[in-house]
């Protein structure tokens, strides 16, 4: 196996999640990088004999934050940024801001010393902000750097979705568009059960409208009620949903998956991160899908745009 991903942050909870996912599907071998180098250490072997298990060939190593540790990490394929410090009960993402852009300006330099011509995949939150802030310290083209959110808020929804209607989430699609927080824009129309979209599902009295509402209201808060029952920020659902991209990347799988990425006119937003629906292959970006949105979505979507702005306008980047 000569493919290589590096998790940095990896001896974190989402970041080892990430790394798990990656080196028990065999994807590639893997680089945890963490400021705590003998936990990265200890994160990786342990994953590494978990392979024996699982039947993977893949190698894992884990590594310090230094510069001989980063050296491991040369010529990535992906690299996955989990660092930064997490949610604490009360703390909404955007307190995070400067103290994870710092972290990002470290660790993004670092990555683009060894691996320049790697795709990124920023995980830390406040999501969008620390995406573009990526972007803009990395000077990769926007197809090279797509931030972890749709794919976890879409999970969250289906999730609802099927414990609310009791049916297989298999059967289940979402459809979220937006900045990673509270202002997101979850779309029922574009939301299906069998294929049936769930506005239908309401006029059939299958599902309340009330009821759905609620539903798009804790998909929006899912990271919250999360953080409110356990302490600290989700783990297991955000690391799978990085897996998930880093997946659809090496083996160039051409998914519809919704990302965080550069827009510059799609959806009439222009230079600004934000999650829409995007084609995800070995090139990274390789379509930015424009869905017709009724003038409700299209506030709505501006609406959390404006959010992510004001984020990254903080930072200046």
């Amino acid at each position: 196996m000569n493919r290589k991903v590096t998790v940095v942050g990896g001896a974190g909870n989402v970041g080892a999640t990430v790394a798990r996912a990656v080196a028990q599907k065999e994807l590639a071998d893997v680089v945890v990088v963490d400021i705590a180098d003998t936990k990265a250490a200890g994160v990786a072997l342990d994953i590494y004999q978990s392979c024996a298990i699982e039947g993977s060939a893949a190698r894992v190593l884990g590594v310090g934050a230094t510069d001989e540790g980063f050296a491991h990490t040369a010529n990535s394929d992906v690299v996955v940024i989990t660092s930064g410090m997490p949610r604490k009960p009360g703390m909404s993402r955007d307190d995070l801001l400067n103290v994870n852009y710092q972290i990002m300006q470290s660790v993004t330099a670092q990555v683009v010393k060894h691996s320049p011509n790697t795709i990124i995949v920023p995980v830390a939150n406040p999501l969008d902000a620390m995406s573009q802030a990526v972007f803009r310290l990395s000077g990769f083209p926007r197809e090279r750097v797509l931030g972890m959110a749709g794919v976890l808020d879409s999970a969250r929804m289906r999730t609802f979705i099927a414990m609310e209607l009791n049916v297989s989430v298999s059967d289940v699609t979402a459809f979220v568009l937006g900045g990673h927080g509270d202002t997101m824009v979850p779309l029922p129309r574009l939301s299906t059960v069998a294929g049936i979209p769930l506005t239908e599902l309401v006029k059939m009295g299958k599902l309340s409208q009330a009821r759905l509402d609620e539903i798009c209201t804790r998909t929006a808060n899912g990271g919250a009620e999360i953080t409110k029952l356990v302490g600290t920020s989700a783990w297991y659902a955000p690391g799978a949903s990085a897996g998930d991209m880093v997946e659809a990347i090496l083996k160039d799988q051409k998914r519809i998956m919704p990302c965080s990425v550069f827009l510059q006119g799609e959806y009439g937003i222009h230079d600004l991160f934000v999650g829409v629906p995007v084609k995800v292959g070995a090139r990274g970006v390789e379509e930015i899908v424009e869905v017709p949105l009724t003038e409700d979505e299209k506030a709505a979507l501006h609406k959390s745009a404006g959010a992510v702005r004001e984020r990254v306008d903080v930072i200046k980047v």
